[in-house]
């Protein structure tokens, strides 16, 4: 194992996975910020002339539902059924959804398409990711693969947010869903007909699982898969409890992050900044283009950097360390967006203030998310690994659960700068005492 593990290359299975969730992602990312535009957007313009707290509102519940279902599909897939099939049921569930969504006219058809889309993701995501996890055999690995996996993932929403949502404009927002639907069905089939690349990963519920970086003991028989948890395994399951606490304000500032970029500065709804680059207006979803585009050249970079310090006698940055730094970048975000407002006065924001904030965001979400699942296959109990895996993206839920309402009390403060900088100070004081808590946390975890 060990330097010899690290440098072999990665199995094809990898690539199978990862592209699956390039065609999900890309659908998600795209519906994500279409649900919230389409709603708010003035009829006229082929929009449903709702407000923005509606709009923000919407797509929170898209994202919010789709981030709790999980922990339930983890569930199934931890005694039940394969988690493969899950995968392929899931893809084929959110593409149904979709489809539903290209014949909405109201929000009835949306929210149809949510319930859809809510339980395929719930059966698609934190399975494929347990199946790509177990296709590594030392820990080293899987800080970079997970970091790579994430670039897949961002490489289908800067498609989705770049050039998929142009077709809003050109054709119509409904024809946009149908799109993002013929997407999941070509999904289920690369998975499907991939599946022979996964080796044992994933043909069995996952408390089978017997996988070399959490135990180099022989596969466990039935009678040790139903002993209680030992105590160091129970205190690994609270250190990712509390690292999925801290989670729920990072996602909830993270998302709330696409709000003031829609509506306060965005070309569409608002006049504060400015969007032009020559002739060109640039389509306030380029702020999640950004986003992706950021993530895609950081994943092999970071996946680099995790290897690197990973062969460091003193070995890599702990994951409650890598979560600190990812709160306090997040957290500057916020002050750049403030300090934006309070440059312009009365007139419009350079684009490159959105641009700095947008990279520090990413920059924030890269150090910190893909390191989640990794953490997780690293110290969960092999027979928990799907329900722990459902548990990370539950704190997503209440994050977006809960930043439109904080959306809506910012928006009633009449200083911008001052709200928006409060929230700020408060996520980079998280991540100072994260780290402060660190070593100690780290003795919990590595007994």
């Amino acid at each position: 194992m060990g330097e010899t593990a690290i440098q072999q290359k990665r199995p094809f299975g990898f690539y199978v996975c990862a592209i699956g969730f390039t065609f999900e992602r890309c659908a998600f990312y795209t519906v994500k910020y279409l649900v919230a535009i389409w709603l708010a957007l003035e009829v006229a313009k082929g929009g449903l002339g709702m407000s923005t707290s509606a709009g923000a509102a919407m797509s929170g519940n898209f994202v919010a539902w789709t981030y709790i279902t999980p922990l339930i599909g983890g569930y199934v897939a931890d005694h039940w059924i394969s988690p493969r099939l899950c995968v392929i049921i899931g893809a084929i569930l959110m593409g149904i959804g979709y489809l539903c969504a290209w014949q909405a006219t109201d929000t009835t058809l949306i929210w149809i398409m949510i319930i859809f889309v809510s339980i395929g993701t719930g059966l698609f995501k934190g399975n494929i990711s347990g199946i790509n996890g177990a296709l590594f055999h030392s820990q080293e690995e899987l800080d970079s693969a997970f970091s790579i996996q994430y670039s897949f993932v961002n490489i289908g929403s800067f498609i989705g947010t770049t050039f998929i949502v142009l077709l809003a404009r050109t054709v119509s927002y409904n024809f946009v869903f149908l799109v993002c639907g013929i997407f999941l069905f070509v999904d289920a089939l690369w998975f499907m007909f991939g599946s022979r690349f996964l080796g044992n990963a994933g043909k069995k519920p996952f408390k089978h699982d017997a996988r070399e970086y959490i135990t180099e003991d022989k596969p466990k028989t039935a009678k040790e898969e139903n002993k209680p948890l030992t105590s160091i395994e129970k205190k690994r399951v609270g250190a990712i409890v509390l690292v999925t606490f801290f989670s729920i304000i990072f996602w909830m500032v993270w998302y709330l992050t696409y709000m003031p970029m829609y509506f306060h500065f965005g070309p569409d709804f608002g006049n504060n900044a400015n969007w032009m680059i020559g002739s060109f207006e640039v389509p306030s979803s380029y702020f999640d283009s950004l986003n992706a585009l950021t993530c895609i050249v950081l994943g092999p970079i970071l996946a680099g950097v995790w290897t690197k310090l990973a062969k460091r006698p003193q070995g890599d940055l702990s994951m409650f360390k890598k979560t600190a730094l990812g709160m306090t970048l997040l957290g500057i975000s916020f002050l750049i967006m403030a300090a934006a407002d309070i440059i312009r006065g009365n007139g419009q924001a350079s684009l490159i203030w959105i641009v700095v904030v947008g990279v520090l965001m990413s920059l924030g979400e890269m150090v910190f998310s893909p390191l989640g699942n990794s953490f997780i296959n690293k110290f969960s109990p092999a027979k928990l690994l799907g329900l722990l895996l459902g548990l990370w993206p539950l704190a997503v839920f209440f994050a977006t659960k809960i930043y439109p309402t904080l959306f809506n009390f910012l928006s009633a403060q009449e200083n911008f700068a001052l709200a928006y900088g409060i929230v700020g100070a408060f996520v980079v004081a998280c991540g100072v005492v994260l780290w402060v808590m660190s070593k100690g946390l780290d003795n919990l975890t590595n007994e």
